[in-house]
């Protein structure tokens, strides 16, 4: 990638992330329909998938929540709907040399939970604020480690 995992101020971009948790990036196609993409969200354990269409081009991301609240709108006849019904269809997007930081207050305002990553508009990974979270307590926890190791080492 040739992307550094840290910035001039030591913050941990979004390449780290990929780098430990992979590039893999879950989809569908736009006409799957919605029972389709909620069986493959439980297979996989995910909580959100993008929709590509044939080209690859990203149209759209869903969520569990965008499939819960198409369900108390559509009822039951949801099941047989085209996911590309029930995407969101603008999708956020960052860049792996985002700062953590930034992604995950950018998350929070935006209150979305799945970010995908791209260069030059072409997908590379997707992160979700779970993954930031996760970063963010180890480094918490490193610092906390260096505090008090430099707190034993003065007594």
């Amino acid at each position: 990638m040739g992307c550094r995992s840290r910035s001039e101020g030591g913050e941990m971009k979004i390449a780290a992330i990929l780098d430990a948790k992979g590039h893999t990036v879950h989809s569908v196609l736009p006409w799957h329909t919605v029972a389709e993409v909620v069986e493959r969200l439980g297979k996989l354990g995910v909580g959100a998938v993008l929709v590509l269409d044939e080209n690859r081009a990203m149209r759209g991301i869903v969520s569990e929540r965008d499939i819960v609240r198409a369900l108390r709108k559509h009822g039951a006849a949801l099941l047989t709907m085209p996911i590309s019904e029930v995407m969101t269809r603008h999708v956020q997007t960052c860049e792996p040399d985002e700062t953590v930081a930034h992604a995950m207050a950018r998350m929070t305002a935006g209150r979305y939970r799945h970010l995908p990553v791209t260069v030059g508009g072409r997908l590379i990974g997707m992160v979700s604020i779970g993954d930031l979270v996760k970063n963010r307590l180890r480094e918490m926890e490193m610092e906390t480690g260096v505090l008090r190791d430099a707190v034993i080492a003065r007594h």
